[in-house]
């Protein structure tokens, strides 16, 4: 007989108190130390070793972890990171991570206490967002793939369900976004078999927006070429900038030219929850769907991301499946429908019960004020870069992104300068392209982020504006 449980507990045990204390020390000093620092040559090389066959003491194994892996994490919990939308997560949701990896529930299916708490999950998903209390949805990995759920199912609500056999023998289908929407929209519709060229990339306003205008245009010009308009993705939060879309002009148009209407609102949606803030994600409520995730603005630990569908009927008619291993049953077996019956895993974490435990614990008032506290720090960011003799801002500030860039220096000497801040370990800005130009990018959404780093990192650029001044 073959056991991985252990003939003692007594160590293990002792091993996972260290183990937790350790990690609840490095939240409680997650601004201490570099933001990110990295990885050595011969760490790098360690983890080319070959397949371990022979035991190890888990001690020994935790220790390779503490030297090797730890301190060379991307570094999203650290206050100073501002480079991408990462949250920086939260005490309570990594203890669910513990509680759920004992449970070690598989979420895909069956008649258990697992799938209730994720339906309450999405429940109050569409609560947060104004949809109604029948919507349906579905916890995922992310955004890309919340984006991709929601391409089918509005291929399914264009074509019908028989498009799950038959495949695409219609009318060319065409999709629109703004310009600069994320790259998992052009991903889903890769996947979804209709190709990148089916996107319509639509100009944006002055206020970085999709121009209502030229998509109306583009919506007729492809109507009359003989193809079938039938994704509208409108953003809430763009990833570049942070505008979000007028999605209420957006909802208009889809419902004239009955095109299912998708909201993109990977970091946006959480600004529902404000009432300073969430009349820009207006008309969100209209959407046939959205995406977005618990893992940034709600600083819910990676994973997290949800879909909501606001018909259940095309929801489920886009998924489910007749199978006999899985047909519907009394006892553990009932519970229908199953998660596995809505997205395209069978094989599900309990990535609810961190969601849950997160609401659950701090409520909605609390990340409302994380939205609003990283916004005004964005603001403030903003008002250091116009006050500045030597840094331009590149785009306006609806949310919580700033783009800055040094007068009279080139792309390359700015892909430079971001570079030195990560590898020193101060910052962690990103860069993007903005109208041509390369940009500092500054994504202020921890949670931890104060006025005191917002005002060091506005030195540290302005310092690095003034070694370029001739």
């Amino acid at each position: 007989m073959s056991t991985l449980d252990p003939a003692d507990w007594t160590s293990l045990r002792a091993l996972g108190h260290r183990m937790m204390d350790d990690m609840i020390d490095h939240l409680a000093g997650a601004g201490d130390g570099p933001v990110w620092q990295p990885l050595p040559p011969a760490i790098r090389a360690g983890f080319q070793a070959g397949l371990p066959a022979a035991a190890q003491a888990p001690e020994v194994v935790y220790e390779e972890f503490q030297r090797t892996i730890a301190p060379y994490v991307v570094g999203n919990t650290h206050p100073r990171f501002m480079g991408w939308v990462h949250g920086g997560g939260n005490a309570i949701s990594m203890l669910a991570e513990l509680l759920a990896g004992g449970l070690n529930a598989n979420c895909g299916g069956r008649d258990h206490v697992g799938l209730e708490v994720e339906r309450q999950v999405i429940a109050w998903s569409a609560a947060m967002l104004g949809l109604p209390a029948e919507t349906s949805g579905l916890l995922v990995t992310g955004s890309s793939m919340a984006n991709f759920i929601a391409t089918l199912c509005a291929r399914t609500s264009a074509l019908g369900p028989a498009v799950r056999a038959q495949g695409l023998q219609a009318a060319p289908l065409t999709a629109y976004a703004a310009a600069s929407a994320h790259r998992c929209v052009i991903a889903a519709l890769d996947m979804a078999g209709l190709g990148a060229a089916a996107l319509r990339k639509i100009p944006l306003d002055a206020d970085n927006r999709i121009d209502l205008a030229a998509l109306t245009a583009a919506i007729a010009a492809d109507r009359a070429a003989g193809a079938q308009p039938f994704l509208l993705v409108g953003t809430a939060g763009a990833v570049d900038t942070g505008a979000c879309d007028d999605l209420g002009g957006l909802a208009d148009i889809a419902r004239a030219e009955q095109i299912w209407f998708h909201v993109d609102a990977a970091f946006g949606a959480l600004a529902a929850l404000s009432p300073t803030h969430r009349h820009k994600v207006a008309g969100i409520e209209q959407a046939d769907s959205v995406a977005f995730d618990f893992h940034k603005w709600a600083q819910v630990t990676y994973d997290a991301g949800c879909i909501l569908i606001r018909d259940p009927a095309i929801h489920l008619a886009t998924f489910a499946q007749d199978t006999n291993y899985l047909a519907p049953a009394g006892g553990l077996a009932g519970g229908q429908p199953w998660p596995c019956d809505l997205g395209p895993d069978l094989s599900r974490g309990f990535r609810a019960l961190k969601i849950w435990m997160t609401l659950s614990t701090y409520g909605t008032d609390a990340l409302a004020a994380v939205v609003d506290t990283t916004c005004a720090l964005a603001q403030r960011l903003a008002a250091h870069i116009k006050a500045s003799d030597g840094l331009i801002l590149l785009a306006p500030v609806p949310l919580n992104i700033v783009c800055c860039t040094i007068a009279g220096v080139s792309d390359e000497e700015i892909d430079r300068l971001v570079a030195d801040l990560q590898c020193a370990g101060a910052f962690a800005p990103s860069t993007t392209t903005l109208n041509g130009r390369r940009a500092i990018r500054a994504a202020i959404v921890n949670h931890r982020t104060t006025a005191a780093d917002i005002d060091a990192f506005a030195d540290g650029l302005s310092e690095a504006s003034r070694r370029f001044s001739p």
